[in-house]
């Protein structure tokens, strides 16, 4: 059975499809069957997928909407591995179907405290639906002491943060734009490396 993760957040600019992306392509590069669909309306993972080199790894991709995600999500659930779904960034009724069909919400947030408040209605829609939330802190500066601030505070909330972080990295935005990921744009660098640490995260939040 697929374990499936959806991509969250209710809030615009937090890096779903470049997370959603990212997490998918270093499982495929490790061997993991990788399933991503992109069920929100503004289609970027679409976009990046028709991006994708001929010769890249097939990724197994669709995009359906409405009725069809909660029938695709359960027809995909029967395959093994990961099944990753991009949702909208609004609580409508797609964002909560995807969000009802998870085994595991992803919260990415930037390291700010805007950030950090906008997370209440995910994890409201999420708590709605009794689905379990990891949040991933996204876009984090290399220096200064925000990262370790933002942390201590979701964590003063008991809020499950990963010790996985992705880097604010032109890598993975010049690999997003090539329909890529870190690891197959450039596989010995510093975003490829957080790519792995977030894949490992989610196999071992997966482990029974």
């Amino acid at each position: 059975m697929a374990f499936v993760v959806a991509v969250a957040s209710q809030k615009g600019g937090a890096g779903k499809s470049t997370v959603a992306a990212n997490l998918a392509t270093a499982l495929l590069a490790e061997g993991v069957p990788v399933a991503l669909l992109d069920t929100d309306p503004q289609g970027t993972l679409s976009r990046w997928h028709q991006e994708r080199p001929e010769d890249a790894p097939a990724l197994d991709f669709d995009a359906p909407a409405g009725w069809r995600v909660s029938q695709m999500v359960e027809k995909r659930r029967k395959a093994p591995g990961f099944l990753i779904l991009d949702t909208p960034p609004h609580a409508d009724a797609d964002a909560r179907r995807a969000i009802r069909s998870a085994d595991l919400v992803l919260i990415p947030l930037q390291p700010s405290m805007p950030d950090v408040w906008a997370i209440d209605a995910t994890l409201s829609v999420a708590a709605d639906e009794k689905r379990p939330v990891a949040l991933l802190l996204n876009r984090v500066p290399s220096q200064g002491r925000l990262r370790d601030e933002v942390r201590a505070h979701l964590r003063k909330r008991d809020l499950p943060v990963l010790s996985a972080t992705l880097g604010n990295r032109t890598a993975f935005a010049a690999a997003f734009g090539r329909g890529l990921g870190a690891v197959e744009d450039a596989p010995r660098g510093l975003a490829a490396q957080e790519a792995r640490a977030l894949a490992a995260a989610l196999r071992r939040e997966a482990a029974p």
